[in-house]
């Protein structure tokens, strides 16, 4: 009877601890699949994160090359008109100056006129 015992109580002993394995195995796959969960849960947060940071950055990239070209082109249409109005004046004053070289060349040429003829001092 003592060899049956012994057998039984092995038997049972076994039992126990291959259940007892089975719980702590159980205890780490579920483990497992809640660290599993917590990471898919964080990557899938900072990708919609990245991704709404990203939008964010080409919405304002688009707003500022707006403003940028806006500015371009108000600067090359100033540019072209203060250039236009140099011109115009500059225009304008060599015309005045033309005008004023030439009355001073004819009113030269009217009271120094001198005659084609040699005088007889000149010999």
């Amino acid at each position: 009877m003592k060899i049956t015992t012994l057998v039984i109580t092995l038997v049972a002993a076994t039992a126990l601890v291959t259940l007892a394995q089975e719980g702590a195995i159980e205890d780490v796959k579920h483990g497992a699949k809640k660290a599993g969960e917590t990471v898919k849960n964080g990557l899938e947060t900072a990708g919609e994160k990245t991704k709404e940071a990203a939008e964010t950055v080409g919405e304002k990239t688009k707003e500022t090359a707006k403003t940028v070209g806006k500015k371009t082109k108000e600067t090359a249409k100033t540019v072209g008109k203060k250039t236009k109005e140099t011109a115009t004046t500059v225009h304008q004053e060599s015309k005045k100056a033309l005008k004023k070289a030439k009355s001073e060349t004819s009113g030269q040429q009217s009271t120094n006129q001198t005659p084609n003829t040699p005088s007889p001092n000149d010999r």
